[in-house]
């Protein structure tokens, strides 16, 4: 069994919690973590029991803090953006981060499709670390987009919703298609609407994962 834990910012007690109790395959955390410490100390009383999967969202690039607790502790790895990863017998694709509009805004075109056409030109003294300004790293780019449509999955994780959200993206059910998934799992708005009158326009069931909720792989809450 898998979980998927809405927008922690910061509080990962009643994670712990649920993980201790019911004991998942794994977890998945659906963006905006802003872990105190680095995530590897900040779960290390579940590491053990289960695996420990996230995409990022767009607080995750707020503060040096909260990009460094992440990006640079020791689950670096388990970020899902961008790719497919088995997890617990289920492939699950991830795509982290939100639209902007000077990048991409769909279903405009994009701006700047890749971090290195926007780097291009945003100016050198507008770089971080050598590299993209930190509040971009949490920007959705075309191109990571595009190489999922070329994947397979059985779920999708988003910090966007798809269109069954008031403010969702009908570029995530186009992606939800393309990868030929049954379920897809979001964050970011901190509700948990009912989109079940959407399921046969979208061809697969959608769930949005509350503030601090926790649902299982059936769409069910665990904690609420």
């Amino acid at each position: 069994m898998i979980f998927f834990c809405g927008d922690v910012h910061g509080q990962f007690s009643h994670v712990i919690a649920a993980v201790k109790q019911h004991r998942p395959d794994a977890i998945v955390l659906l963006g905006d973590l802003q872990a105190p410490e680095p995530l590897e100390r900040v779960l290390a009383e579940i590491i053990g029991l289960t695996e420990v999967w996230y995409i990022h969202g767009n607080h995750d690039t707020d503060g040096t803090r909260d990009y460094c607790n992440l990006w640079e502790s020791g689950l670096a790895d388990r970020n899902l953006h961008g790719r497919v990863v088995e997890i617990a017998g289920v492939r699950v694709a991830g795509l982290g981060g939100i639209f902007r509009g000077h990048i991409w805004m769909p279903p405009a075109h994009p701006v700047y499709a890749s971090p290195e056409h926007y780097l291009q030109h945003c100016g050198k003294v507008n770089q971080w670390r050598g590299g993209l300004p930190r509040k971009q790293r949490s920007s959705i780019f075309y191109v990571d987009y595009q190489a999922l449509l070329h994947e397979k999955a059985d779920v999708l994780v988003t910090h966007e919703a798809p269109s069954c959200h008031p403010w969702g993206f009908s570029a995530l059910d186009r992606l939800g298609h393309s990868l030929g998934v049954q379920k897809s799992f979001h964050g970011h708005q901190h509700d948990s609407l009912d989109y079940r009158e959407h399921d046969q326009r979208l061809g697969f069931q959608a769930y949005g994962v509350a503030l601090r909720a926790i649902m299982d792989e059936n769409g069910n809450d665990v904690v609420m």
